[in-house]
């Protein structure tokens, strides 16, 4: 058996000997270009037999132009300090006892960085090496999630900062110099330290709400659930808070499925898609309680929200980015990790959220529940 891509059998009039168990992927049904990692395979003597298409768009070199050339010229790889990885390394001719090189990052002519792993072949312990096996990865995924948690650590510090200096100075101020403030202006200061310690505490749920997104480990409590009793809940506490009534339109149509979720996390939900609507909408914000197909295959019913309000609405261009972190919109304020936390908690429970333009003008967000009924009451 041989390997080799089918863009290049016989390039440069190399043959392609049968090789060992590493190189006889054919023989395993497996092709290399269905490989996801670049996969870069010398012979004995330091020539390219197999160079598969994800190393083609990884180095942006053909397999045609690579295949029969020595390994460090179809390879041109260097450390991050400008030194030529293979006269470093020099696998054909260092220690006996090596049998591979860890993952390391690695310079690409032009400056493409990219994670290698190398892998000696021997044909018997201490044996001179057979073949040289390189596995490459593009580090651009990798870069994207170290930058997505750097953000989130620059955004929760800033978001800690502001809370934390307020009740640290008010209860300094108050441990220095408690005689001569009034009860008034004591109840003034703990309220507010009162209120920052909340916020911390929002805050610090929330991370922890996206670490169990991000992990699969999101827990739900299902139990039944009324949705439009729960929307009343939420509209009662804005009034109460001094929302002008008539700001609010509910309507529940009748009759609905039984909603079986966690009671908790979807208040959440519904606590979030209408602080977004009250905060950044205008007008007056509807909601739309409704049966609907479920979004989950082999159950015919499900539950429906929308809540819609009249302002501006979201950008055509910033629909796809709604749903990510740290998105905030035109108007700043808050960590931007609310809707990624809504459509994490909604996708847990087997829905579906979208986002649109309302006829109104503004935004409309909607999501789908399935009525996740237990098996032992079906």
């Amino acid at each position: 058996m041989t390997v080799g891509t089918s863009s290049a059998p016989g390039a440069r009039g190399v043959p392609r000997p049968s090789t060992a168990r590493h190189d006889d992927l054919t023989g395993l049904g497996i092709d290399p270009d269905q490989l996801a990692d670049g996969l870069v395979v010398a012979d004995e003597h330091g020539h390219v037999i197999c160079f598969n298409a994800a190393a083609e768009r990884i180095t942006a070199v053909r397999a045609a132009d690579a295949l029969g050339q020595r390994l460090e010229k179809a390879l041109p790889l260097e450390d991050l300090e400008g030194r030529r990885w293979w006269q470093l390394t020099d696998p054909y001719g260092g220690l006996a006892i090596r049998v591979r090189q860890p993952e390391r990052n690695l310079l690409l002519p032009g400056g493409h960085e990219v994670l290698v792993t190398a892998r000696y072949v021997r044909s018997e312990p201490l044996g001179p090496v057979r073949r040289v096996v390189v596995s490459l990865r593009d580090t651009e995924a990798r870069r994207r999630t170290e930058r997505s948690h750097a953000e989130l650590i620059a955004t929760v510090a800033h978001e800690l900062r502001s809370p934390l200096t307020s009740v640290k100075g008010f209860t300094a101020t108050l441990l220095a110099k408690w005689e001569r403030f009034t009860d008034d202006q004591k109840r003034l200061m703990l309220e507010t330290v009162d209120a920052d310690a909340n916020r911390v505490t929002r805050l610090i749920a929330e991370l922890l709400d996206i670490s169990r997104i991000d992990s699969g480990r999101l827990e739900l409590r299902r139990q039944p659930v009324d949705i439009g009793a729960a929307v009343g809940r939420h509209i009662q506490a804005y009034v109460a808070a001094g929302q002008p009534a008539d700001r609010f339109m509910l309507r529940v149509e009748q009759p609905l499925p039984d909603l079986w979720a966690d009671p908790d996390k979807v208040d959440q939900v519904l606590s979030n898609l209408l602080e977004n609507a009250v905060r950044h909408g205008e007008g007056t914000v509807t909601i739309d309680v409704t049966a609907s197909a479920s979004p989950r295959e082999g159950e015919e019913t499900g539950t429906s929200v929308t809540v819609s309000d009249e302002g501006p609405g979201i950008p055509e261009e910033s629909m796809n980015r709604v749903f990510t972190r740290f998105w905030r919109g035109s108007k700043r304020g808050g960590t931007g990790l609310g809707l990624y936390i809504v459509k994490g908690i909604v996708e847990a429970h087997g829905g579906t959220i979208t986002v649109g333009r309302a006829p109104g003008g503004g935004a409309e967000f909607r999501f789908m529940l399935p009525v996740g009924t237990p098996a032992y009451l079906q």
